[in-house]
């Protein structure tokens, strides 16, 4: 049984009010909430665990490293990755994809060598390609998507017709932040390994609500947040096979990352250590590990099935609108509704459902390019977690109307 009522008990927040009216927080693509076990584990290791990790031999530096590298191991397993060695800890997806595009290109690339990317793609995964491109000369191309919001590749499941002998490397989301729609990556891994091109997942929207397996996805490599999973803000985590993170240089330099330092010359530790330069935040990644347990007490399919039914109900619901209009209907779609109702600017719907304690995610959500392949300049967009119930869905709904009556 999914006992929504005991899980809503460990987010204290969802129980406050918002101008006198119950919170309904339905902005969890942007950042999820926190559950009191990630808090309090936080809050444990700063009262009695704090000390720098792999640096010194004392009783705290220790334990805190333990903690560390537990986490990292407990990471490993939630992806289900071969070794820790391929678990690098960043600040997030987009320190991640940061790390990728400088040092792959850097030493993987050339003037005219291609990335190919998509165009729901977040900004984080087009901006630092772009910067590449100005700095190297690299270019940038996007597969296109239909109006259904799917790629164009996936109608007639090949995406090697976008391929060229250019093309070094492909970077797309798993799931789209504006759309949720659920690309099929291990389709496109698997055309692109067939002509030797390496991909990168983003996967941000879907580590905290499906379950992942990287050997079988067979991604070469792969990122996501630890905000966005009921985790602490600040961390994130870039999977990498490890054969290609040996390839690549380090991506900063510092403590922490290095073998030997001479005047003459530096030579640096393996991965993932190579890719952590200074003082990781060794807090939040228990706090990482502390929500991966979340996650897995509640478990994932259980999950991904609520969050599934809440998606297909407020969908159906919406639809009783009049005037509204959907971004995004494709039969693979997870947790993610994207809408604007007849000429209402998104940020009025946004603001008026906020005085009703409504809290929705409006604007281009980091995501120019998908704004103008859709002709508009922004969507209200609510999005779910496991904590969301069918009443805030009705709230919702309720509150739609109410606004568009005003209108």
């Amino acid at each position: 049984m999914y006992d929504i009522k005991k899980i809503r008990e460990d987010f204290p927040i969802l129980s406050r009010e918002i101008y006198g009216r119950p919170l309904v927080y339905l902005d969890n693509a942007a950042t999820t909430q926190k559950p009191l076990q990630v808090l309090d584990a936080m809050r444990e290791e700063y009262l009695n665990v704090n000390a720098n990790v792999h640096r010194g031999v004392h009783y705290l530096s220790q334990q805190a490293t333990d903690l560390h590298e537990a986490a990292r191991e407990k990471v490993r397993q939630f992806i289900h990755a071969r070794s820790t060695a391929e678990i690098v800890f960043t600040r997030g997806t987009t320190e991640a994809i940061n790390l990728v595009a400088q040092t792959f290109c850097e030493s993987q690339m050339k003037e005219g060598d291609e990335v190919l990317v998509t165009d729901m793609e977040h900004h984080s995964n087009i901006v630092p390609w772009q910067l590449q491109a100005q700095k190297r000369g690299i270019v940038v191309r996007h597969l296109p998507i239909t109006d259904r919001g799917e790629l164009c590749c996936v109608d007639r499941d090949n995406v090697a017709v976008y391929l060229t002998e250019r093309t070094k490397l492909v970077a797309l989301c798993h799931v789209s932040n504006v759309l949720g729609t659920v690309n099929p990556v291990e389709d496109i891994i698997r055309q692109a390994h067939e002509r030797g091109i390496p991909v990168l997942i983003d996967a941000a929207q879907s580590a905290p609500h499906i379950p992942i397996d990287v050997q079988a996805m067979d991604c070469d490599f792969l990122c996501f947040s630890g905000h966005k999973m009921y985790g602490p803000t600040g961390i994130g985590v870039l999977y990498g096979k490890e054969a290609w993170l040996d390839r690549l240089p380090p991506y900063q330099g510092g403590g922490e990352m290095i073998d030997q330092v001479s005047w003459e010359r530096t030579t640096f530790e393996r991965p993932p250590l190579k890719f952590e330069a200074g003082t990781p935040d060794y807090v939040a990644t228990h706090g990482l590990a502390t929500a991966i347990d979340y996650l897995a007490s509640v478990g994932l399919h259980n999950i991904a099935a609520h969050e599934q039914e809440l998606t297909r109900y407020c969908m159906e619901q919406l639809k009783t609108i009049d005037g509204i209009r959907i971004f995004g209907e494709s039969e693979h779609k997870d947790a993610v509704v994207s809408f604007l109702v007849g000429d209402i600017h998104h940020l009025d719907m946004g603001t008026l459902l906020d005085r009703l304690g409504i809290a929705v995610r409006t604007g281009h959500h980091c995501a120019h390019p998908l704004m103008q392949r859709l002709g508009i300049t922004g969507t209200v967009r609510a999005s779910f977690a496991l904590y969301n119930t069918k009443e805030e869905v009705d709230a919702l709904v309720a509150g739609i109307h109410r606004v568009s009556r005003m209108f």
